[in-house]
């Protein structure tokens, strides 16, 4: 069959021919359209469509509403730290920045004029609870779950509450965790002016402003720490370069804040020294407020007489007025009576040796319960003074000492009237008995003569 052929119908050789021409056509046309291809310019990409997880980014989501908590046990249990019961709370995520509610009677001025029972409601976090007692363990676990660390529910944040309770652990732990250190609170107070612990080294290291102000009174951290005598945050804040001269909105310094602070006899020993270290790193003795008070009239009123002794070495003005027309000489003799133990006669003759001029006589009767502050002023007078006013008391006077003034007080006088108010500097370069000085400078030997 291999070697056998057929023959053609002149049907199959023309349709053979057909078919032929047929695929010569097709393969010039395919030709021709390759080349227009390769010639022209090409068309830019369609742009496609956003990945799935992009568009879910660019969705904008209503934010879903906080939690509102008022049940007293799980506040306890942020409160107390009771792991246990936190991380039951926690299982709903939600409760993880859940605003905790408590509602309070407290006593209101109404406008009818009176006072009136009104319930308020009082905001917190969790984290603020926990923060403020020093859970550091469950402060710890609710940040890890996402609390928000500059949350301020009620109007502070867990930052503050650590730093009123001195929690350095938590507040090393809300620093960690992003917390913002300069952040106000609604009373305008930053973290940096609560902190009576060693949280303000955490606090300036982190990144807060050493002379961040108060919103209203424009009070600084280091205005804070010397009206209460921290003198260690004073040592602190000095070496982070606190500004010894910022004002507050009364125009007054640190130094005026803790001479104004120093009410309490025990606590003399400190307020001396953050007064001394306010003076070293260059604080000016003689800056007053807006109503002219100097640090000198406040160390007098609290009768503090170190503290006045310093002020007036390093330049303190003995006799400059206040607004009121008030010396550092009649705030002192204002206090006498509180203070009769605390050596007020020491700080009249400080003033006195510095160029206060003599009191008015009926002012030495406000010094009838301190002896040797009535002694003091009565020794800048030539004669024991004569004051209608208070006739019986001097008049007790002169019986008491019954002699006139010696020679030698007389002496004394003129001495005293001819070096003013550089009496003190000029009578420590003489060269005389050390027990002529005291004299000379009004020291006290409890007799008049």
């Amino acid at each position: 069959m291999s070697h056998e052929t057929f023959p053609f119908t002149s049907t199959a050789l023309r349709s053979l021919r057909l078919e032929q021409d047929f695929q010569e056509w097709e393969d010039a046309r395919r030709s021709l359209a390759h080349r227009r291809v390769m010639s022209r310019a090409p068309l830019p990409q369609a742009p496609r469509p956003p990945h799935r997880t992009q568009r879910r980014i660019q969705e904008v989501r209503a934010a879903p509403p906080q939690v509102r908590c008022r049940d007293t046990a799980v506040h306890n249990t942020f409160m107390c730290g009771d792991m246990k019961g936190v991380y039951a709370v926690l299982k709903d995520p939600a409760m993880v920045n859940a605003l905790m509610e408590t509602e309070q009677d407290e006593m209101v001025w109404t406008p009818e004029m009176m006072w009136t029972l009104s319930s308020k409601v009082k905001q917190t976090s969790a984290l603020r609870l926990a923060a403020s007692r020093g859970h550091s363990g469950c402060v710890e676990e609710l940040l890890f779950r996402g609390a928000e660390v500059d949350a301020d529910p009620g109007g502070s944040t867990a930052l503050h509450d650590a730093c009123v309770g001195g929690h350095s652990v938590c507040v090393q732990l809300l620093l960690a965790h992003g917390a913002d250190p300069e952040v106000l609170s609604a009373d305008g107070c930053a973290p940096l002016h609560l902190c009576n612990s060693p949280c303000a080294e955490l606090l300036l290291s982190g990144g807060a402003e050493v002379d961040a102000r108060m919103r209203d009174s424009r009070l600084t951290p280091l205005h804070i720490a010397s009206r209460r005598a921290l003198d260690k945050h004073v040592d602190l804040f000095l070496s982070y370069g606190a500004d010894v001269l910022a004002t507050n909105q009364e125009g007054e310094t640190p130094l005026n804040a803790a001479c104004s602070g120093a009410e309490r006899p025990a606590e003399a020993g400190r307020y001396l020294r953050v007064v001394q270290m306010l003076l070293e790193a260059g604080a000016d003795p003689q800056t007053a407020g807006r109503k002219k008070h100097t640090p000198l009239h406040n160390a007098c009123a609290n009768c503090a007489p170190e503290i006045a002794n310093v002020l007036l070495q390093n330049g303190a003005k003995a006799d400059v007025a206040n607004s009121a027309g008030y010396t550092p000489m009649d705030c002192l003799l204002q206090v006498v009576e509180d203070y009769p133990d605390q050596q007020p006669e020491e700080i009249a003759r400080s003033l006195l040796n510095h160029g206060a001029k003599p009191v008015c006589p009926k002012m030495i009767k406000l010094c009838v319960l301190s002896p040797a502050t009535v002694e003091v002023l009565l020794n800048t007078y030539t004669q024991i003074p004569v004051c209608e006013e208070h006739r019986s008391f001097f008049d007790g006077l002169r019986e008491h000492t019954g002699q006139s003034r010696s020679l030698q007080h007389l002496s004394r006088c003129v001495l005293r009237s001819l070096f003013g108010p550089r009496c003190l500097s000029v009578v420590s370069k003489l060269d005389i008995p050390s027990s002529v000085k005291d004299y000379l400078l009004l020291r006290s030997d409890r007799t008049l003569r």
